[in-house]
Order: structure tokens, then sequence, then C-alpha cells
């Protein structure tokens, strides 16, 4: 079907502009019978997002009016793809009547979805969570609120680093993030930022919004009452969710105050290179959350997700964590584990986060409730199969399910087993539970056998045996007689319709009946409607129990995916000490061994107090990077409160996972790879502490050899006495291996590899075996040959190795001395120092000012006084 034209309706464009006007950052949907078109730049933006036909159609104040529209029946398809593209979406529909009002009917925008604000399971990744945060500066101060409305899940944090709000950031990765319109640091995290006026961010009228919303008198209770930014920020997100939802928000029932230290720290940087939800790619395959996520609720599944992305510190809950899982492991010979038990009581459990949320919303549709209404019937299995756990945290999280058996069989007795989409269409409650409804439907219902009598006795009386009642949406119901009867119609029938061959007429009888069918129709459908409202108030009214028993079942679910993947994976319980250690006993990459078609080679670490810091050599190729990670993945998920991929693991204290892998530029921020590098290394000389894990890898090579091999040197004995993290340290740079000799705390572990000859050259096998020592070799012509390189280029290479090693041990050469040995005792008194020459770096470097550089210009003074120290040639 075709819409109509602006340009027929002038009027129709003055209504579409007005409703623009009020939300100019959106696309505004505007319905025009069986389309909701777009116009203008709106058009423009939904044609290239949705590949849509854009059109011109007439004109409006004098210019042609540019178009483009899709079908009502497939909004929701189209509307998350809008989503999913980032944009936000203001739907106006026809609320008036036609005929009534003056001019076009009457349209408003009764729905307004964002990307940080979906609820339909259409717009939504069942999986993933979808969270709006908001984020603000008060002095000193930054303030980060986030809110997952489809679960009513409600944080805030507030710190006074800006690397740990970018870090939270990152973590979270909302799908909008609320800021001040004049506040462009926050804004420039590279998420998608939504300017605000930073009035929204007044504190007092946050406050007075969020007591509100809650229902109390301060913010004490939630431990939020002196978190000025944190409230500011999460009163201004408040008041965008009543803004944009336009309706109550009775499932927001308080905040949760996050503290940092509660967690262990993982800045943006170990976050990509650890790949723990998203890979460097950006996809979510080949992550350690894909290996790890076997759980059977779509709620379960971002209940991992939340646990993976935020470790916890406090190792009592860890405990309790794994003595759940322990238990879920122990099996009866008849059974099976309780595991197995819950899992597939569990099977039957549809996503009640989300539902209760649109019950709060007042947006659930019938199937819904029908789907609460069977989780709660499966709730006693549920319990039932917790029976025989003994560990504290399963008998916390059974006793959380809840009693629901009353509401229940309410449901049950109210919900018809087939549900409709809609409760519009009717149908929703089951007959017996309202009698009105019953007497309404049974007038309907009673309608084919008058209509089948009627047609009886009216062929009997006209004597026409061709005679038909019928009924159609238009014209209502009719008797149709052909017209070569015309002469046999009675008079008491008028004329309701002619076609072709056929004409149709009403009865004064018939018509009363239409009146009494229809209107009963009509009543009915306005029973049940109002029934459906009443069974959402009741609902409502038990929302917060229902909340809790959601979060139990998310929790169940997260703890029986951890005792069916420790199974599988043969993962094992890590033990949690209070004594500064990482001790891992053949540990194992758990993404790396799933997906690599060769048996893994499982390798130790061992890192205490007097143990500090491994120099890592090998081959490229060899395994460093994976043992690196490995190591951090191990700790992550003894954080996590999960089994680990080893033999044994003694865990002390860790406050943060520091990563430092790879190498990329960033052309936008006018950045090298080196100093892209650099700033990761300063991030964790300033940050990390005695309790953290550190990897660093290939530090230095960026630059020249001797600056590079300097700064890797500076920065181990910086790590290794300075700090005293536990590091991990790979390098090509073998000279650092003497650390080992000269340094407390700093010991050398090399990956194996194996050069054997064969009929086609020489060739490189990495045994991926960590062995005490360095390295005796780099294999870097071997792994350049294993790379495809042409084989004239590496025996040229090779020459020119051959020629350099001899330079430096020739008999024509002095023997050099190593790099970092120590430097000769003088045999004579040194020479009075001579008056120092003027120095073109020294002027440079007194004539800069660091703060008020650009990072390019700091680049580039670089390598200025790089060029100034250099002798004239």
């Amino acid at each position: 079907m075709t819409a109509s034209r602006p340009s027929d309706h002038t009027p129709l464009m003055q209504q579409y502009l007005g409703i623009k006007a009020q939300y100019p950052d959106m696309l505004v949907l505007f319905r025009m019978g069986d389309f909701y078109e777009l116009f203008y730049d709106d058009a423009r933006e939904a044609a290239r997002l949705l590949s849509i036909t854009l059109t011109r159609r007439g004109e409006s104040a004098g210019k042609p009016v540019i178009m483009a529209g899709i079908p009502h029946h497939a909004l929701d398809q189209y509307l998350a793809r809008l989503i999913k593209a980032g944009q936000s979406v203001a739907i106006a529909e026809q609320v008036g009547e036609v005929g009534v009002d003056k001019g076009p009917v009457r349209r408003e925008v009764v729905r307004i979805v964002t990307p940080g604000t979906a609820t339909d399971d259409a717009l939504l990744d069942a999986r993933a969570q979808t969270l709006l945060a908001a984020a603000c500066r008060r002095g000193e101060h930054f303030g980060l609120a986030w809110l997952e409305l489809s679960s009513g899940r409600f944080s805030v944090l507030q710190t006074s680093r800006p690397g740990e709000l970018q870090a939270e950031l990152q973590r979270l990765r909302p799908s909008e993030l609320l800021v001040t319109d004049d506040d462009g640091a926050i804004a420039s995290a590279g998420l998608p930022a939504r300017p605000r006026p930073p009035w929204h961010f007044e504190h007092d009228a946050a406050r007075r919004l969020l007591t509100a919303q809650f229902g109390t008198r301060d913010l004490r209770g939630f431990g939020a009452e002196a978190l000025d930014a944190a409230v500011a920020a999460a009163g201004a997100l408040l008041q965008y969710v009543q803004d944009t939802q336009r309706s109550a928000l009775p499932h927001l029932t308080g905040l949760r105050v996050e503290q940092p230290e509660e967690a262990l720290l993982l800045d943006a940087a170990t976050r990509r290179n650890l790949e723990i939800d998203r890979s460097i790619s950006g996809a979510h395959d080949f992550t350690l959350l894909s290996v790890l996520d076997r759980c059977v609720t779509a709620m379960g599944a971002r209940a991992l997700q939340r646990w993976l992305t935020r470790p916890l510190r406090d190792q009592q809950a860890l405990r309790a964590r794994h003595d759940a899982i322990e238990s879920l492991l122990d099996a009866d010979a008849r059974q099976g584990s309780a595991a197995e038990r819950l899992r597939g009581a569990l099977k039957d459990i549809v996503d009640l986060e989300r539902i209760l949320a649109r019950i709060a919303l007042r947006s659930a549709r019938p199937r819904d409730l029908g789907g609460l209404a069977a989780s709660l019937r499966q709730l006693p299995q549920t319990a039932a199969a917790l029976q025989g756990c003994e560990a504290p945290l399963l008998l916390q999280l059974a006793q959380q399910l809840g009693d629901h058996a009353e509401l229940s069989a309410h449901l049950s007795a109210a919900l018809a087993d087939e549900l409709p989409l809609l409760a519009k269409d009717g149908g929703v409650f089951r007959g017996g539970f309202d009698p009105t409804l019953d007497e309404l439907r049974q007038l309907s219902e009673n309608a084919d056998g008058f209509l089948a009598d009627l047609e009886t006795r009216e062929r009997a009386r006209t004597g026409i045996d061709a005679l038909k009642v019928g009924y159609n949406r238009v014209h209502g119901y009719y008797i149709e007689l052909g017209k070569t009867h015309a002469a046999k119609v009675p008079p008491d029938y008028t004329r309701r319709q002619t076609l072709t061959h056929y004409e149709r007429y009403i009865t004064d009888e018939l018509k009363r009946f239409e009146d009494q069918v229809l209107s009963a129709r009509d009543r009915a459908l306005a029973r049940e409607k109002q029934l459906f409202e009443q069974l959402l108030d009741h609902l409502n009214a038990q929302l917060t129990p229902l909340q809790s028993c959601a979060q139990a079942l998310a929790e169940l679910d997260v703890l029986a995916c951890f005792a069916e993947r420790a199974h599988a994976l043969n993962l094992v319980r890590p033990e949690l000490v209070d004594q500064a250690c990482i001790d891992i006993r053949g540990g194992r990459h758990p993404v790396v061994e799933q997906m690599s078609s060769q048996p893994f080679v499982p390798n130790d670490v061992a890192l205490d107090d007097a143990r500090r810091l491994l120099v890592i050599t090998g081959p490229n190729m060899g395994g460093k990077s994976t043992y690196m990670r490995q190591t951090a993945l191990i700790v992550l998920l003894a954080h996590t409160g999960c089994y680990v991929p080893a033999a044994g693991a003694r865990i002390g204290p860790v406050d943060r996972i520091f990563t430092r892998i790879g190498a990329s530029d960033d052309l936008a921020a006018g950045q090298s790879t080196f100093m892209v590098e650099m700033s990761e290394t300063a991030n964790i000389l300033h940050n990390a502490t005695a309790h953290s894990l550190v990897l660093m890898d290939e530090i230095g090579r960026g630059t020249s050899t001797y600056d590079g091999l300097s700064l890797a040197r500076a920065v181990a004995e910086h790590l290794a006495t300075g700090v005293r993290a536990f590091c991990l340290f790979a390098t090509h740079y073998f000279e650092l291996t003497a650390l080992a000799g000269s340094l407390p705390g700093v010991d050398n572990v090399h990956l194996d590899a194996a050069e054997y000859s064969s009929a086609d050259g020489d060739r490189l096998v990495f045994l991926h075996q960590v062995k005490p020592g360095p390295a005796s070799r780099s294999f870097g012509l071997q792994v350049a040959a294993l790379a495809g390189v042409p084989p004239s280029v590496i025996r040229a290479a090779r020459t020119h190795l051959e020629t350099l090693e001899a330079a430096a041990t020739g008999p024509d050469t002095a023997p050099q001395l190593p790099l970092f040995a120590p430097t000769p005792a003088p045999t004579q008194p040194p020479s009075p120092p001579a008056s120092p020459e003027p120095s073109p770096a020294l002027d440079l470097l007194e004539a800069i000012d660091p703060d008020a550089m650009t990072p390019r210009e700091a680049l580039e003074t670089l390598y200025r006084l790089k060029a100034a120290l250099e002798p004239p040639r």
C-alpha cells in the first residue's frame, strides 16, 4: 500500500516538523497508514543504514519532499538495525480518529528507543548486557553511573584517577554514554557519547530525583551520600531514562556502589590483549568468554560476562564460589552430579530479568507472562536439584529463589495455553477465569449457530437454495443473493452492497444480531485489556522478590557452568593464599588449548617474594606470548571464582594485571607505534604495585638498538627493584639475561626450540617448553624461512650475520665488553673535567614546555633532541 503524499497535505508536514523540532537528534518514524515514513535528512540517513529506497514526492514550502518508508508490520526488524547502528528513534503514532480531528489525523510520539534503553528482545543480544552510562567530573573526582534497564541493575562508582574511569568505561562498553556537552575529555574515550546540558548533572537536583525514585530520605543506605560526582552522574542517567521511557520505573529500587579496590583492575590495553570477552579484532569468537560460556539461560550468560570482566579480590567470596563448584561436582551414582541436575532444571527457565523489566515498564506481552508462569512452575525442580549440596553459597541461593507457588497458581489459572503475540488480539485469558469475559465470549461464539439457523430459515422463506449468510470486516454481516434471483427478494431486505453478479442485503433481525455480536467482541477485548493491566499490577506488587529470584537463578547458572567446564576441560581448584606468590604447575592457555588441533604443552610459573621477575627469551613463535597470557588468564579465572587450567595453582593477593604486548599506532592522536608502547609502559610504571602482575613483551623494539636496549633494562630494573611487581618480561635483547646475576629477584627462563637438518635444508621445531636459564639462540632466520621469506634472502641474511659475528670477535678487533658490564676502574687519577661546550640539546630542553605540548609535538621534539646529540658528519 502506498502511503499518503505529503504534498497533498501541507498541514501534515507542519505536524511532522513540529514533532521533529522536539526530537532534533533522533530519527522520527511518522506513522502514515500502513507505513512509518521518514523525511528529509532522516530519510537520507535511514536509506543509507537500511538500504531502503529514497523517494521525492510533491513539494512542501516550495521544495521537494524527500521520503523513505518502512512497513508498519516490519517495525521491529528495521528498528533493531537502527539501534545496532547507534541511532535513537522517536516513534510517532496516529492517536486521533479519522473524520473527528480537523485536518490530518493527530499524531504523538508514544515510544522512544535509544541504544542504551532498549528492552524488547528483538532489539537486544540475549547473552550480552546493554548498558546506558553517564560520566561527569566534579572537582578532582570523576563520577560514573551505569544502568541495565532490561534488568534494573543500577550501579555507580567514583574515582579521582582518570585512568580508572577510562578502564571502567572500557570494561562496561556502554551502548550510550551521557556526558556534559562541555566535557571533551570523557567524550573522547572512543565511546558513543551523547552530550547533555551541564545542569542535568547538577548534584542537588540529582539527589532529589534519586531519593524520589527510591522512596528514601537520603542515599546513606546505599553508601552513596558522600559520592557527589557519582550521584550527579546517576541523576543525569535517571532523568534521561524517565524522559525516554515516559513511564514509571518500579524495578529501579536502589543503587549499588562499586569500589575500584574491590576488583582486579584491568586497563583497556590489558582487556584487549587478554581477549576476555572480545578478541583483538573485535569478534566474540576465540575469547575466554566463548570457551567458558555454557550457561543454560541468557541471564546466566550475562552474569558470567560480568564476573569475567570484573574479577574480585575478596578471597572469602572467591572461596565461597570455589566451594559451590566443588559441591556441584559431587556425583551420585544414580542421578549424576548436582551440576547436571541443576542444568537440566534450568533449561526450562526463560529470561526472567528482562521479562520483569518489561512488566515494570508495562511493555510486557502475553507470551512474556507465559514464560514467567512456566519458569515459576520449574522452581521446585531447580531447588530439588540442590538437595545434598552443603556449600553455603548454594544454600543461600536456594533460599533466595523464594516460594512463588501462589503466584504460579494464579498465572496458570489466568493464562490460556496458547497465547497471542499481542494483548490487543484477545485470547490471553483462560475460560473460567473471569465470568464477565466468559459471558461476552459466549455471545461471539454462538454467532455461528445463529447464522446457520438464519440461513436455513431464509432459504425456506425465499425459496432460494443459493442464499448465503456471510460476514466481512468492512461491511459486517449480510445475506448474499445472485442477481438472477432479484425478483424473489423479500420487501424487508435492505440492499447493503452491489457486486458484479451478486447483491448483498441486511434485515432488521440480522442488524440487531450484528450490533449485539460486534458489541460483545469489542467489550470482550476491552475486558481482556482491563484484566491484563490488573495482572501487571499484581506482578509489579511482587517485583522485588521476583527480581531476587532471577538474580539467584543467574548465579546458579554460572556456578553450574563453571562446574561443567571444570569437568569437561580438566580444570582444578586454585588455592588462594595470603603469601605473595603466583605458583602454577602445568598451566595451560584455556583458549589456545581448545582451538588448537595439536596437544597443548603445559608449563610452570613460580613467582614469590624472592623471585619477582622472569626474563623470558626464545624464538618468535616459540610460545612466549602464550605463556605470559595463560599466566594472566589463570590468575584472572581464580579471581572470578572459576577453576583454572593447570595441574595445580597457589595464588596470593593480586590487585591489578597489566600487559604491554603487541605493536600498534594511534594515528588519530598523533602517536607512533613506539609512542603507544611508551605510553602504555609509563602507565604500568606509575600504577603497578608489589601485588600487581605485569606482562611486558619486547619493550624497546620500536627505536634504535641501543635506545631500546637501555629503555628495556631500565624498565626491568624499576619493576624488579622499585615496584617489585610480579613480572614476566619477554625480550629478544639477550643482554638483559645478565640482570639475573646482578639484581635480586630476577631469574631467566626460555622457550625451547630444536633445529635439525633435512634434505630440504635446516628445519626448526618449536617445543613450547619453558626451561630454566636464557635461550642460546634467537632462531630469527629460521622463523623468517618458516614465514616464507625467499631462500635467496635467507642465504644473504645468513652471510651478513656471519660477517657481523666475525667482526665482533675477529682477530683484528679488540674483545668487546658486555654492554652492561661494570666500568673498569681507572689506572690513574682522572684529569680535571674540561669546561662543558655549549649543547644545542640542552638549549632545546630548556626552551620546551612539556605541559603545553601535544603528543605529536612531543614526538617531533624527541627526534630533534636525538638529532642535536648526534655528532656532525
